[in-house]
This record gives C-alpha cells, structure tokens and sequence, in this order.
C-alpha cells in the first residue's frame, strides 16, 4: 500500500508538471504541491528514525501533529500512558527522550495531585552522597551454580521472538551487547536473530518447551543441553506463570506462526499456538525443585532459575519447604507482576488474575527471608517497570535486579497502536509481515534501546545517591511512603513489616502462621 500511494503521488505530480507546462500554467498550484509531496514520501521512505513514517510515508505525520500540538488540544484528545498520567506527562514521553538521547529537566512543578491517597514518594537525605561513577551489577549464582553471571539493575524482559518481528529482536539484543545487560528471549526459543549480535542471553523455557521440545510436546534434555552450553547463554529461566496471564500460558496467533517461527519452536506453520496451562515435567514444590536442580546441572552449572506471578503466599511457601528439604535453590527468581503487559490474552486473566507486582515482590522476598534462603537467592522484577524511580521502588521493596518489556519496546518505537494480535503493527515492532516490519531500522533502534537503559540506570543512581545511598544493598523499605490519606503517611516498614531471617523456622508470626503450617512441599494446595 506505501508503494502504490507513492507510485500514485509521482504519477500526480508528473502529469501536474506535464499539464502545467503543456496546457496551463495556472496547474503549477497543483503540481507544486504534489511535488512537494513526493519529495517528502521519498524522504519518509529514506529516513530511519520513525518507523511509521517508512510505513505510512506522509500520512503518519498525522500522528506527530497531533503531539505536537496535544497541550492545546487535551480537553478533545487525551491519551493516557500505562501509568494513567496523560501522554505529555506520561511515561512513554520519558523513554522516547531517553531513547533518543534528549532527556532533560522540565519546567515548573508537579502537576500531581500530593495529597492523593495511594500515591508514594521516596524520602530524599539531608546529606546527599556522590552518585556512583560505575552502575553496580549482581552477582547470580547460589552455592550448586558453578558458572555466576553479573545481572545489571536493568534488562530486556521476556519478549518472544513471534510475538516480536526479526528485527525487534535484533535491535533489543543488539542494544544489550552494546550497553552490556541481558535480554531475556521469551519462551519462543533461541533465534538467530538472538544470536547475531551477541548480546548475553536469559534463556525462558516455558510450558511449550520450545527449543527444546521432544515430538509429543515434552522436554528434551539432550536438546536443552546443547542449547544451554552456548556461551551468549548466561542463565536458564524456568517459566511458570506470567503476570498479564498466569495459569495459561503464551498465545501466538497463527497468522504469525511462519515457517521460520514453526521451525524455531517445532510446531506447525499457521497453526495458532497456545502453551499448555502447566508443567509435565513437575507436579509438586518437590519435584520442581528437583527439575531446578536437573536443569542447573544440563545447563553446566549457569545460573538457573523460575518465573512466576504470585497467587498464592502458601504454594509459594511449599517450595520454600521444598527448598529446604532437598537442600535445592535456585539461583533466582524472577517475579512477574500481573500489571504486566501481553501481546495476547483474554481480558479476564489481564484484568483479574494473580498479585500485583508490590505485593508478589514482598511476598517472595519475606518468604525468602523467613526461611533463611535470601542470601542463597538474587530475586528479579519484572511489571511495569520504565523509570529510574520505579527501578528504586522495587530495590526497596526487595528486588535485586529488575526487567522492563514495555519500555523497551517503546525503546524500538512500540507506539501502542494495540494491534500486536493482528500481525499489522504499523511500526514493525509487533509483527510478522515482512513488509511491515522491514521499516525498524535495526541500527537507529538498537542505539535508542541502549540509550534508554543506560540513562534509567543513571537516574536511579542518581535518586539513590540523593536519598543519601551509593549502593542498592543501603535501601530500606522506609525510605519508602504511601499517603494513606489527607493526614496520614505510612513508610513500607510500617505497612510491610519485614520477617527477620529464618524466622519463619523458628516460630512464625501471627500473620504467617496459618499459610506456614498449611504449606505442604508434596502439594499445590491454595
């Protein structure tokens, strides 16, 4: 369609000129225009910066008209960002100038209301230190992992390649070999586009197996192994649950499923592909805690893991059980909040199912604590996380890393047209029509997904350092508030008091003692 508008804009333009000179010259009015036109699709076409304009060649210069003018026009046209703030406040504005390397100070206040209830603030020192030169990076890796990996404070969450177009891939992976963090694959296997630009990898194995699928849709070890031994491999993800979906796993709607993505996950082409709501390889805390370790020891010892999005304190608290009982832990554990986004679910699941990435967070992270197992485990977070602030909240709230999909994807030019079920992302983000999304430009793309990363790294380090802190392992939950209403604020230590190491073994306390003694490491009880 963007050749046949331009081939029809140049025919105009030409026989405009043709008139103008053969008949009239009252024609030049319009073959000066359409000239224009044309020289402006052809430059649309040509530029490598806005992957709409490649693919909607002057009609998508509607688009940036309208943000160009949005203050004057928000009581008609008001788009609201994931985080509800309207869009020339809204967090898809931070990322595109990070993104582009623009990131600057803005005028005046806050327009936030401070005395909302709900709403939180971190707590700045009186005496600010030095924001640290170098951003610190964690060490994965508990005592069974023989090959640890340095994780920094941000990374690429689980997109599948499928749910992203080849060069989507490209330009993530690219920006994280680049900016030196992990792209996590999604549990659409290990693709070339992965593998090309040698950015290190988290590989997601999820209740589909793909890449290491046997004919009848279980685990193939040997498969696993030879894939785990790549060096770009850094670390093995076990997926149990996703926070926009839990309990049904990933959805790739057939007219995505191409030859290359069926030979890439060995399922059939066209065919929509629908991951199973579980594991076969597990059925208790046990034995997923047994398949952990069996995992850790095919994938040679790297750092191995699971996902997950908390729905249950005492299921969680049985693996723990289970944990302890097999003297097994992983070496992280990634939590997925249920704000978390898809490219494909049922609205109920989005909408309803499983704990918010707050409460998940602490929960895993006192469980950890209450069984004397935190020291053993690094835990991730992954959920709407954009910001260097939202990267300090969940430090606090006891993450060691955190994942960010969302705005890596905006990194790329998402513009969350919505259409990523329908294969006609008009940014070539979300697709696997060829024609659509040959218009990223993996160069300029992979170049904004660094910026992005490194400048939100650089803005926690500097909030950290303002609040009086040169190191994450310094952040504690009461540096953290809620406004709980006009006259009342709460710190995160009050509202979620936190359980002093394996105190969980020794007694639980009064909130924990009924999920404690019902946590069975043989079953999945709710």
């Amino acid at each position: 369609m963007r050749t046949l508008f331009v081939a029809l804009l140049g025919g105009a333009a030409v026989a405009a000129v043709v008139v103008s000179v053969l008949v009239s010259p009252w024609w030049w009015s319009a073959a000066g225009p359409l000239t224009a036109l044309l020289l402006l699709a052809v430059r649309d076409l040509l530029q490598k910066r806005h992957a709409v304009l490649r693919n909607y060649p002057v009609v998508g210069r509607l688009r940036f008209v309208l943000e160009a003018i949005r203050p004057e026009v928000q009581q008609y046209f008001v788009e609201r960002d994931f985080d509800g703030r309207p869009f020339d406040r809204s967090v898809r504005s931070i990322v595109y100038e990070r993104a582009e390397g623009t990131d600057a100070e803005e005028p005046f206040g806050t327009e936030l209301d401070l005395y909302d209830s709900g709403r939180e603030f971190l707590v700045p020192s009186m005496s600010p230190c030095q924001v640290a030169e170098e951003p610190p990076r964690v060490r994965i890796g508990g005592p069974d992992c023989t090959q640890p990996y340095d994780m920094a404070l941000l990374n690429v969450s689980a997109m599948s390649f499928g749910s992203l177009s080849a060069n989507a891939v490209l330009a993530l992976n690219t920006g994280a070999a680049l900016g030196g963090f992990a792209h996590d694959t999604g549990e659409g296997g290990i693709s070339e586009y992965h593998q090309r630009p040698g950015g290190d990898l988290i590989w997601e194995i999820g209740t589909g197996y793909f890449g290491c699928r046997t004919e009848d849709g279980g685990f193939d070890e040997r498969a696993f192994a030879e894939k785990a031994a790549r060096p770009q491999v850094k670390c093995v993800s076990l997926k149990l649950s996703q926070g926009a979906k839990p309990g049904i796993g990933g959805v790739l709607p057939g007219t995505k499923v191409t030859a290359e993505i069926a030979a890439v996950r060995g399922v059939p082409q066209g065919r929509t592909v629908i991951s199973p709501a579980y594991h076969q390889v597990f059925g208790t805390p046990r034995e997923l805690v047994r398949f952990l370790a069996r995992m850790r020891e095919l994938a040679g010892g790297k750092p191995t893991g699971f996902k997950l999005c908390v729905g249950s304190r005492r299921q969680f608290l049985a693996v723990c059980k289970a944990m302890i009982d097999e003297n097994v832990t992983p070496d992280f554990i990634l939590v997925d909040g249920a704000e978390g986004g898809t490219g494909a679910a049922p609205l109920e699941f989005a909408d309803h199912m499983g704990m918010p990435l707050t409460e998940g967070l602490l929960t895993v992270h006192n469980a950890l604590l209450g069984t004397g197992l935190r020291d053993r485990i690094r835990i991730g977070a992954a959920g709407k996380v954009a910001t260097g602030s939202d990267l300090v909240k969940r430090l606090l709230q006891g993450a060691d890393f955190t994942n960010s999909a969302r705005a890596m994807m905006f990194a790329v030019g998402c513009i969350q047209a919505q259409r990523c079920h329908t294969n006609t992302c008009p940014t070539g983000v979300a697709t696997q029509d060829a024609r659509r999304a040959r218009a990223l430009h993996v160069g300029d793309k992979s170049q904004r997904v660094r910026r992005y990363q490194e400048a939100t790294v650089r803005s926690a380090l500097q909030i950290m350092a303002v609040m009086g802190v040169d190191d994450p392992a310094q952040l504690r939950p009461h540096m953290l508030r809620r406004r709980m209403d006009a006259q009342t604020v709460r710190s995160y230590a009050e509202l979620h008091p936190q359980l002093e190491p394996g105190r969980l073994l020794k007694g639980p306390p009064d909130a924990w003692a009924e999920d404690w003694y019902a946590a069975d490491p043989d079953r999945f009880t709710v």
